[in-house]
């Protein structure tokens, strides 16, 4: 565990935002089922996004990974042709996204498979799959009684009706529709409830279609899906992300000017409503050619429904605080089974600094506050978590000692680097800056 001690100071600037890993991870996995070779630039090496690639290859995909001058990757992937089990484990470290996209990937062919991860994915809710697995006789087995990973899978997906919850991650959809195009026949999802992130499932039809698949969107409800497709090789840049570029937007509305570059507004991706939750918070924040740029504002608490942006949650408790009034966070239950209890994490390390914040089932109540005080927190292993506390700092009238400040290579292994060259200022009380 890395332990940083960050001072306070205002950020500003203007900084590329990184490139988006919703996209990333569909670009990847199009990109490994298609017959050929297609490029993907701009793409970030997270720990999220190695699992993705690696997965990939085990499923014989060849990807050859050339830096470019920003650290920002571009990847030469020849898809898995034949697609066939290269080795039995298949190793996800923590990404949910890699885990929840490759099992029905994994079902396209008849070999037995082990599926695992560390850290809290273990015991992320898999149950959607096990109920398809029920109905559609594919055998599996949890290797360890105790938690849901290692998983041993065996059998293939076969074209048919899937059913599945619309409310508890989108992820299992995303992986079904990567899938099911490439059986014998056609098959149909169709959802028990309400679809919740919605625009990730957006992000994933647009995606499907830039590679050659097609699938219908009956309302929402139901995918229609025909058989016997194939990806078509694409080359493909990645978008700047939302949901990395959030934390920015938010450091300028507390701090001082700072230009988001690469942040496009006819995006697919839910998480830029960033953009009008600042606005609706008396933020201000404008659109340029080649980005958005927010500054120092006096905003107000708002309601926020975040069933559609669940990620937005961490940076939004922090924004919350320093607004006047009261924040109220509904529809976040999902929260309390990501990387770490987002809910319990952020109201419990925001209020060891003066935070004013309680949770609810389903969200938070947030009355605003002055600023933060110093002191020591937590990341919880959770690298939203973690650059939420880095964004706290701003407005923080003492040093603040944060543990586990490592957490961010889940995501943005250069976030460090992007605070200090916007004015942070931090050390390492462990093995230097």
């Amino acid at each position: 565990m890395r332990t940083i001690e960050i001072t306070p100071k205002l950020l500003t600037g203007s900084l590329e935002i990184p490139p988006s890993k919703s996209v990333s991870h569909r670009a990847i996995i199009s990109a490994a089922l298609a017959k050929g070779e297609s490029v993907i630039s701009n793409v970030l090496m997270s720990h999220d996004m190695i699992a993705t690639c690696d997965a990939m290859a085990a499923l014989g995909a060849s990807i050859e990974k050339q830096e470019e001058q920003n650290g920002r990757f571009t990847l030469t992937i020849k898809g898995c042709d034949p697609l066939a089990l290269k080795t039995e484990t298949i190793e996800c470290n923590e990404s949910g996204s890699t885990l929840r996209f490759i099992i029905p990937i994994v079902l396209l062919q008849p070999k037995r498979a082990v599926i695992t991860g560390k850290g809290r994915l273990v015991t992320r809710p898999m149950k959607p799959y096990y109920e398809i697995f029920a109905e559609k006789a594919i055998r599996y087995e949890h290797l360890n009684k105790e938690q849901d990973l290692p998983l041993a899978v065996e059998g293939t997906l076969t074209p048919g009706v899937y059913r599945i919850d619309g409310g508890v991650s989108s992820q299992f959809i995303t992986g079904l529709l990567f899938a099911l195009p490439l059986l014998s026949g056609d098959s149909v999802i169709e959802l028990t409830s309400k679809l919740e992130s919605k625009p990730y499932i957006d992000i994933t039809l647009d995606m499907l279609k830039d590679f050659g698949i097609e699938i219908v969107n009956d309302n929402d409800q139901r995918f229609l899906i025909k058989g016997n497709q194939a990806y078509r090789p694409c080359n493909y840049r990645v978008e700047g992300d939302f949901s990395q570029g959030a934390f920015w937007l938010a450091a300028g509305a507390i701090g001082e000017r700072m230009d988001c570059k690469d942040l496009d507004l006819s995006s697919f991706q839910g998480d830029k409503v960033m953009v009008d939750l600042i606005k609706q918070m008396g933020g201000a924040i404008c659109v340029e050619a080649d980005g958005l740029v927010v500054k120092k504002s006096a905003t107000c608490g708002i309601v926020i429904d975040v069933s559609q942006c669940p990620d937005l949650v961490p940076i939004l408790a922090v924004l919350g605080s320093l607004s006047k009034g009261t924040t109220t966070i509904i529809n976040g239950e999902r929260l309390r089974f990501k990387e770490s209890d987002r809910l319990m994490a952020i109201a419990l390390e925001l209020n060891k600094l003066g935070g004013n914040i309680a949770e609810t089932a389903d969200g938070l109540v947030i009355h605003g506050v002055e600023g933060f005080t110093g002191g020591h927190v937590q990341s919880h292993n959770d690298h939203r978590i973690a650059m939420a506390l880095a964004i706290a700092t701003i407005r923080a009238s003492g040093k603040i000692i944060m543990d586990g400040a490592e957490a961010v290579n889940k995501s943005y292994p250069h976030f460090w680097e992007d605070f200090t060259a916007l004015g942070g200022e931090w050390i390492g009380l462990d093995m230097g800056k």
